[in-house]
This record gives C-alpha cells, sequence and structure tokens, in this order.
C-alpha cells in the first residue's frame, strides 16, 4: 500500500525557509516526561583538560527489567533543549510511549571545552576528525556511565548515533570505523566538507565490503557554499549519499531547503528515528 503525502506548494525563496514541528516534537497527553540525569566529565585521557556536560534521558515507558537501546547525540544540551529545534528527549517520550520504537535511553553529550583557554571549545577537533578517538572516548568513558545505571543492549543494530553539522560527520565516522558497536546514524547537514584532508567517504564507501549499518542523511539546498566549487556542504553530503546507494546501502536522503539550520533535521527527526528502528525484512 502506497503512502499518500498531502499536497504543499514549493517556496519561491530556498534562503529563509522555516518547517513546523510536528506532534512528536511537543509534550503530549498522556505520555509520561523521562527523567534526564545531568552528569559532568573532567577526567578524559583522549582528550585531556576538557570539561563536558552529559546528559542522560530515560523515557518513563522504558522498563528497567528489560536491556533498552541506546540513541548518542552529539551536542547533547543542543539536542536535548526542549525548547531548541531538535527536542530530543521529548521526541523519545513520544514514540516510545506511543509504542513506534523500542524502549530506548538518550545520551546526550556536549563537546568538550578547555576552561583556562582563550579558545575554549574542542568540537571541530573531535567531531570532524577522521580517526576512532572519539568513539574510543565514547565507548571508555563516557558510555560506561550510562550501563553502570541502566541496561544497555550490546546489539549493534539497537544502538544509534546521531549528530548535525560537524556532529553529523562525527556520527557517520564512529559508526563506520565502529560499526560493532553503532549499527544506526542519523546524520543532519553533516561538515562532511570541513574534514581534515578532505571527505574521504565518497571514494572509500564503495571500496570496502559492505558494512551493517543504516544510515538516515538530511541535507539543505542552500547550505553553506551550497553553489561554491568548494567546502560545499550540500554536494559533499550529496556524494556521500550517492556512494551508499551505488554500495547498496540501507539508507534515506532527504534533501530540503533553507540554510545551515537545526530546523529542518529537528522536525525529521520523530521520523527518522522510526526509519532507523524499523524492522529489517522477515522480521
Amino acid at each position: 500500500m502506497s503512502d499518500e503525502v498531502p499536497y504543499r506548494p514549493l517556496p519561491l525563496d530556498q534562503a529563509d525557509v522555516r518547517y513546523a514541528h510536528g506532534p512528536d516534537s511537543l509534550p503530549q497527553d498522556g505520555v509520561r516526561a523521562g527523567e534526564t540525569i545531568e552528569l559532568e566529565w573532567r577526567d578524559s585521557t583522549i582528550y585531556p583538560g576538557t570539561h563536558r556536560k552529559f546528559w542522560i534521558h530515560v523515557p518513563a515507558a522504558c522498563d528497567p527489567a528489560e536491556p533498552a537501546s541506546l540513541a548518542v547525540f552529539q551536542d547533547g544540551w543542543w539536542y536535548l533543549d526542549p525548547e531548541g529545534e531538535i527536542r530530543g528527549g521529548v521526541v523519545l517520550d513520544n514514540l516510545i510511549g506511543h509504542g513506534d520504537i523500542p524502549a530506548t535511553i538518550g545520551l546526550f553529550v556536549d563537546p568538550g571545552v578547555f576552561p583556562d583557554r582563550a579558545e575554549p571549545k574542542n568540537r571541530n577537533e573531535e567531531y570532524d576528525a577522521f580517526d576512532e578517538r572519539y568513539v574510543n572516548f565514547l565507548l571508555t568513558e563516557i558510555i560506561p556511565q550510562v550501563t553502570e545505571r541502566y541496561s544497555i543492549s550490546d546489539d549493534p543494530a539497537r544502538r544509534l548515533i546521531c549528530g548535525g553539522s560537524s556532529g553529523g560527520d562525527c556520527a557517520f565516522t564512529a559508526a563506520w570505523l565502529r560499526p560493532d558497536v553503532f549499527g544506526r546514524v542519523i546524520g543532519f547537514l553533516s561538515s562532511f566538507a570541513q574534514m581534515p584532508g578532505g571527505n574521504p567517504y565518497p571514494a572509500l564507501i564503495p571500496e570496502v565490503p559492505r558494512k551493517d549499518l543504516r544510515v538516515f542523511l538530511q541535507a539543505g539546498h542552500r547550505d553553506l557554499y551550497w553553489n561554491e566549487p568548494k567546502w560545499n556542504w550540500l554536494a559533499e553530503n550529496l556524494r556521500v549519499a550517492a556512494a551508499l546507494a551505488e554500495a547498496g546501502y540501507d539508507f534515506r536522503l532527504v534533501l530540503g531547503d533553507g540554510g545551515h539550520s537545526p530546523n529542518h533535521g529537528g522536525v525529521l527527526l520523530p521520523d527518522a528515528i522510526r526509519w532507523i528502528w524499523r524492522p529489517a525484512e522477515g522480521e
């Protein structure tokens, strides 16, 4: 049976489009709000000297007796803030409360900062790098703070990593390098264009055996440098999507209007998670 999509007129100006959030991004009557724990991490051995906050969000519908799925979000508070564009905790509460996805605990991790430096942010160093430091940081330093409190599935098909902009290529890199840990990826407006040394994925994806990944990408017609020959965020996302398609991956690309804003990704998040957690054929 085909899905019928309501008609919507195309905007003439693609630069200043704003998408309206749907009901799954708003607190709903009859859905209990989950519990959120705020923690700090100041003892990193992988990123020495950095401080950061992170949040564990446990939807009320999660059964503590059963291992939960895990969804890790970069740019933690931006993605958790119930008044922001993404509203990850609200979305998880609603989707789990309505039985749309399995019980899933959200882990929202801020990028590190150096409190004593004039330029304190370590975000690009952590997120844009093409190496295993960040995924190892999650596995050895942050995720254990979750697993010591809650039961989490070890199945990579039940572990999602999500991010936007630099957090998007960070999420993809973490899953690409460790598909045995993260089998599901969501990337919004991913900053493949600014990875040091260039975007490796269009050439790399077809060259290696297909990995057991399911990938949701969102790109924007008017993302950064969208009509320039270099540093083109739109073009680099399209190249990654084309490589995934040609290599036979289970992936989905949604292309929207607007600039480098988290708005469209936030509006898409409920459906992106539904698609990510959908059962495999035959299940």
